[in-house]
């Protein structure tokens, strides 16, 4: 049976570590809150340091906040690395910066210890029902030795490419999250100056999302410079008659803004950048 550690025990750690029992692996848990490995006693070995946990474990997957809890975690003194067995995994979860998942990798593999970097989406419900989508980093042999316990968090799991991979398209997930959440929150301003009942709004947009889809409607290309020569004539007409769509559009809202008295910055940023959205042009800023 694969032995799986889980080091963090917050939202997401939490919920993996819920879902790694419920697949019926080994497991064992650590985090310096009593209280928190204290719900797993009935269902994990509950280790003291990382140190102690990564010696027992096949897979160790790190949920902890930012970079410094990992470099303590993974290389510090009671880190996993002081003991991690040679051929195990370290899974890294955390949202942290490129150059420390590259510092910690590099710390893994001369230790004979394989490192992973992987970006989860879908919040703390899908962590607890083995839900998660993960965007994976390292190479094929460290992931697939992992994958007992990935396919025991995770409903999709993309390999990304090589170590980093799953991190930064994790970040690039965030963009698209955030920058959607920003669109949302102009559209209730604009709405809200208008005297508008933001539920009535938010009715709207969940029925029309369902119709046509989110953020990843445009995402079917494999480069986001704009169409060329060679592209198809029809679907290039039928962007640019979508780019022009989406100027007018934009600029009726941002009037709309100034008669209310509203700034709408992010409104006026999409209108700069339609062009190249659509890839029919460059943005005009």
């Amino acid at each position: 049976m694969t032995a799986v550690g889980v080091i963090g025990l917050g939202d997401i750690g939490g919920g993996a570590a819920t879902s790694i029992a419920t697949a019926g692996l080994d497991l064992w848990v650590c985090d310096v809150r009593e209280e928190a490995t204290a719900r797993f006693a009935e269902v994990a070995s509950v280790a003291s340091t990382p140190a102690v946990l990564a010696a027992e474990c096949d897979v160790v997957f790190v949920a902890v906040v930012d970079d410094a809890q990992v470099r303590t975690v993974v290389t510090g003194p009671a880190g996993a690395l002081t003991s991690a067995r040679p051929g195990s995994v370290i899974v890294v979860a955390s949202t942290i910066s490129p150059d420390t998942i590259a510092e910690v990798g590099a710390a893994a593999r001369a230790a004979g210890v394989g490192l992973i970097d992987c970006g989860v989406s879908g919040g703390p419900s899908a962590a607890a029902t083995g839900e998660l989508i993960c965007t994976v980093g390292g190479t094929e042999a460290d992931i697939e030795r992992a994958r007992p316990a990935l396919d025991a968090i995770g409903s999709l799991v993309v390999p990304m490419g090589p170590l980093g991979a799953g991190l930064i398209a994790k970040l690039a997930r965030n963009v698209i999250q955030y920058g959607s959440w920003l669109a949302a929150y102009e559209g209730q301003r604009i709405c809200e100056a208008a005297g508008i009942e933001l539920a009535k709004l938010a009715q709207v947009v969940k029925a029309s999302d369902a119709k046509i889809g989110g953020p990843s409607t445009l995402m079917f290309r494999a480069t986001v410079v704009p169409f060329g020569p060679d592209d198809h004539e029809g679907l290039v007409n039928h962007m640019r008659s979508a780019a022009a769509l989406a100027h007018k559009d934009l600029q009726a809202a941002l009037e709309a803004a100034t008669a209310l008295g509203i700034d709408l910055p992010g409104a006026t940023l999409t209108d700069e950048y339609a062009d190249a959205i659509f890839g029919v042009g460059e943005a005009t800023r």
